[in-house]
């Protein structure tokens, strides 16, 4: 289960929380312009964008989680179990398998304008990357400062929505996530006024009461809900400091504890990590479950020119600060 979510200030901002039970040794992960991406049903890309994401790498190949390119396009891929569903190869047409979509797009597109284009050709195809690592049930979250949109592979086809909101969760599909805010039109971040009765003294006896009825359980649809209204009604500084930590903030309304959605005996679903990239930058910010000190990585510190993945291990373990030692 995951949450992903776009903000602008200044700059652009794209990140997500990846919630599972386990990890598969994840590595924020730079794709230098010269690292060469060989797919399986297409002809090899030698030169493209440069990438920086979270990814496991496998056999040199990075699968990416998430990700942005030099040229401030960002990608998500959330589960999608149920629902998604992949082709078989197909001619004439780009037939790219599931694990290879994130490269695909990002390593030739500057913006959603672009993506929107190599997606009228695009056949995402059943392909597993291996027998050790299967397909995963994804479907997308694709942004840059100007628009996002949300791609879903399913049984009747690859389907492309305008995301005016800007968020993405697990299940539903996209429609029905955008659907179930018509219920929640009469929420606010201001103090309710009684419409009730006006035979009634009633009053607001708390702040916070224009929020009542908020979802707060973990599901992806109520985690949808609660993203959508704290990112619409989240409003920062457009210093980077600010920026960064209030998008920690928005998605922070969503994390999952251990112990809170178990998934079988003895293992629970927790916030493996949140991101934040500064797609305007290059910059890629996270914080895992047991450290909750942002760490970044710098793109642009790296030679991007280079042929070679630049792979750098997650920060783990809580960073304390005493101020009396």
């Amino acid at each position: 289960m995951c949450t992903a979510a776009t903000y602008k200030t200044k700059d652009f901002y794209f990140g997500r929380t990846l919630d599972y039970e386990f990890s598969y040794g994840d590595q924020v992960t730079i794709t230098p312009r010269s690292f060469p991406f060989h797919f399986r049903h297409v002809s090899e890309l030698k030169n493209h964008y440069a990438i920086i994401g979270m990814a496991h790498v496998a056999g040199n190949y990075p699968l990416y989680y998430d990700a942005i390119n030099e040229k401030g396009l960002g990608m998500a891929g959330l589960n999608f179990v149920g629902n998604a569903s992949y082709s078989d190869v197909q001619s004439e047409v780009d037939n790219i398998a599931q694990f290879e979509f994130i490269p695909w797009i990002l390593s030739q597109c500057s913006s959603v304008t672009e993506a929107r284009e190599l997606l009228h050709r695009i056949n995402i195809v059943n392909t597993p990357f291996s027998e050790q690592l299967p397909l995963a049930q994804l479907h997308w979250l694709i942004a840059d400062e100007k628009e996002c949109i949300t791609v879903e592979s399913m049984s009747d086809g690859l389907h492309v929505y305008d995301n005016q909101v800007g968020v993405l969760t697990n299940n539903p599909p996209f429609p029905q996530q955008m659907f179930q805010l018509n219920n929640y039109m009469h929420l606010s971040p201001k103090q309710p006024v009684n419409t009730f009765s006006s035979d009634l003294n009633l009053n607001a006896y708390s702040r916070g009461m224009g929020g009542l009825g908020l979802p707060g359980d973990l599901s992806s649809a109520s985690r949808f809900v609660r993203v959508a209204f704290t990112k619409v009604n989240s409003f920062s500084g457009e210093s980077e400091m600010e920026s960064v930590s209030q998008f920690f903030h928005i998605l922070g309304s969503v994390d999952q504890q251990r112990g809170c959605c178990q998934v079988f005996d003895g293992k629970y679903e927790i916030t493996l990590y949140t991101s934040c990239c500064n797609a305007t930058k290059g910059i890629y910010y996270y914080n895992t479950y047991e450290n909750h000190q942002i760490s970044a990585v710098d793109m642009h510190s790296e030679n991007l020119d280079s042929d070679k993945l630049v792979c750098y291990p997650l920060i783990q373990g809580e960073q304390i600060k005493y101020q009396n030692r």
